[in-house]
């Protein structure tokens, strides 16, 4: 008898389990795969891939893209750095840079001339998770990640 009470209560407890096994965080407050948005983060620049090579970047260059004011600000190495910035799904159109003019380390002068490449376009962007990635229309691409 008691292997009949186990078997039913087995096959009564059985469709509850899986029903909330099978449930998705598919937002509200208990979504735990909520992606950054592009705005509001300041994105630490980590390495650059152009012409099939990946380099680190040096110094601390980092992006931070405000939705308000429509501008992008940041660090490209040696410089700072400004410009327009329009943010859309999947793409940003970034304006004219305007920097300041320090004369840095070649090292840090090469990192802000491949950040440089990014501006007066159009760039493609992806997040993922704590990344960001920026990718040109000439192939470059940039990976920065949220700076906590």
């Amino acid at each position: 008898m008691d292997k009949q009470r186990f078997t039913l209560a087995v096959l009564a407890i059985l469709p509850l389990v899986v029903a909330c096994g099978s449930e998705k965080a598919t937002g509200g407050s208990g979504s735990v795969d909520a992606e950054r948005p592009v705005t509001g983060v300041d994105w630490r620049v980590q390495d650059i891939t152009a012409d099939g090579a990946t380099k680190k970047v040096q110094g601390k260059p980092y992006l931070a893209f405000d939705a308000k004011s429509g501008k992008v600000g940041g660090r490209l190495g040696c410089n700072a750095v400004n410009a327009t910035a329009t943010v859309r799904a999947g793409h940003i159109t970034l304006g004219r840079p305007s920097t300041t003019r320090m004369m840095c380390d070649a090292s840090l002068m090469g990192t802000e001339r491949s950040l440089l490449g990014l501006f007066d376009g159009r760039v493609g962007y992806r997040v993922d998770h704590d990344t960001l990635t920026l990718t040109s229309e000439n192939g470059t691409s940039v990976r920065a990640v949220a700076d906590e």
